[in-house]
């Protein structure tokens, strides 16, 4: 009974936004956008924050929630995962973040794939997450030379248009060693066969009426991922591209230089060593900063101090997990990256703002700003502290209850009488 209980209520609060009203009172708000609020209050109506600061009047009906002692910040934002497209790793027919599971050579590109239609709100993996605290995130495709669109999410509803932030946010694609097959095994076949393919997207353009009459040259990839690439050539959509030795990412700036697109580097584990490259042609990095081992030969610069040194060099940093089934780590990710010189302030922004201004969705997500949605966590403590407990969370000014199928198997088993067999 417990359990429908449970279930119901996660039902209930998996719709949209209805007319409420919270304040969360007595907390240190963190906004973000400028310091710390001792005793602070965060008013929220209707899914978006309407108020945030000290001494701020609660309206009358609100429903409080005490956070005295306790830290009350944004929601955090996970930005490289395949959260709703994967439930078992092992198990392909659960697994719907690449288009074609069993592709190992090919060109590889599938720009016109768009995640979207294969997000499973209900997904198990989805609850885990947000109780942790990550109440936003961009699910992307994996796989291939360009993977396809991802799509920004918060992590509350029962479909995918209540969940969605921004649908395509982004084009993925890798330069890394995952598809160098593309390239028939070398570095340059790779970059060789992305200049070709957005040289056609160009061309297609500039003839789509030949095209349509069959008086145009053979294309090497499909009408849909010619017309998929154009917002990217357009500079609209950003080009997500995984590349981690340093060579390889000048690789890439060359490549945006020449068709004016807007960068973002996915991983740049040697990142730190181009940082000025990256500066100048003001392409933001996604840093996993747990990732100091040279387990191959693209990322023998590994180093815990990645995150902190492009930060010293202004590159702009948002800090990924890199994780489904664990993205969860986002905090501890962001934790190390202060225990390795990046300031504490940045670090959080790292996992907060930086990424909702990356993807183009500050003006709604990322801070603790009146007109911003009500995404937000009440702490126990310092959030990038590993024993710090998530006390609320609040996403799309619902508060969602702190239940997930783990937990939920843990209050299963935790009193069984051991001289007895368990019977359901």
């Amino acid at each position: 009974m417990r359990r429908l209980a449970l279930s119901a209520a996660a039902l209930l609060l998996a719709g949209p936004a209805a007319a409420q009203t919270i304040a969360i009172t007595g907390g240190t708000v963190y906004p973000v956008t400028g310091a710390p609020i001792p005793n602070g209050t965060v008013v929220i109506r209707d899914g978006r924050i309407v108020a945030v600061g000290a001494g701020v009047a609660i309206p009358a009906g609100a429903q409080r929630i005490d956070a005295t002692g306790k830290w009350v910040t944004p929601g955090l934002f996970e930005s490289s995962t395949n959260l709703g497209l994967t439930e078992v790793s092992q198990v392909d027919d659960t697994n719907d973040f690449r288009l074609n599971q069993s592709q190992e050579g090919g060109d590889q590109v599938a720009a016109a794939f768009n995640v979207s239609d294969g997000i499973n709100p209900r997904s198990m993996v989805i609850p885990v997450t947000r109780i942790a605290g990550v109440t936003t995130a961009v699910s992307r495709p994996s796989g291939g030379l360009i993977a396809g669109q991802a799509i920004a999410i918060d992590l509350l509803g029962n479909r995918v248009e209540d969940m969605t932030i921004a649908s395509p946010v982004a084009m993925f694609a890798s330069l890394a060693e995952n598809s160098r097959a593309a390239g028939n095994g070398a570095r340059a076949g790779q970059t060789m066969r992305l200049r070709e393919v957005l040289e056609d997207a160009r061309a297609w353009a500039r003839s789509r009426e030949a095209f349509e009459r069959g008086d145009t040259r053979d294309f090497s990839v499909s009408r849909l991922d010619l017309a998929a690439l154009q917002p990217v050539l357009a500079g609209r959509l950003p080009l997500a591209v995984e590349v981690h030795r340093a060579s390889d990412i000048q690789s890439v700036l060359r490549i945006g230089r020449e068709y004016g697109l807007k960068l973002v580097i996915v991983g740049g584990t040697e990142a730190w060593m181009v940082a000025d490259d990256l500066r100048r042609a003001n392409v933001p990095v996604l840093v996993k900063v747990l990732a100091n081992l040279p387990e191959s030969f693209e990322v023998l610069g590994a180093t815990y101090e990645n995150a902190a040194r492009l930060r010293r060099a202004g590159v702009q940093v948002a800090i990924t997990s890199g994780e489904t089934f664990k993205a969860y780590n986002i905090r501890q990710e962001a934790g190390n990256a202060v225990a390795y010189g990046l300031p504490w302030e940045e670090a959080f922004r790292a996992v907060t703002l930086a990424p909702a201004q990356i993807w183009g969705v500050a003006d709604r997500y990322g801070s603790l700003e009146a007109g911003k949605v009500a995404n937000v966590v009440v702490w126990s403590g310092d959030p990038l502290e590993l024993l710090t407990r998530v006390e609320h969370v609040i996403i799309r000014g619902r508060e969602v209850p702190l239940v997930s199928r783990e937990t939920e198997l843990r209050d299963r088993y935790r009193h069984l009488d051991q001289n007895r067999a368990y019977r359901p």
